[in-house]
């Protein structure tokens, strides 16, 4: 995909792709603040958990696609 993008092109598909990477990390902090959370309140994994972390996913599997 890279060699159809033109050096303006592919420096604007790196920012996305630093914005997701980025996302991925806000995520990561997030889910670790719930599941902190949940710890001291002696609670079950929370369902929110499960769903940042499919949305982790989601945002990882966009950065393979797009940083190749």
């Amino acid at each position: 995909m890279d060699d159809e993008l033109d050096p303006r092109q592919r420096e604007r598909l790196a920012e996305i792709v630093g914005e997701l990477r980025d996302l991925v990390s806000r995520l990561d902090d997030l889910q670790f603040d719930v599941l902190r959370e949940a710890s001291a309140r002696r609670q079950t994994r929370p369902s929110i958990d499960k769903t940042l972390s499919q949305a982790r996913r989601a945002l990882e599997k966009a950065i393979s696609l797009l940083d190749d």
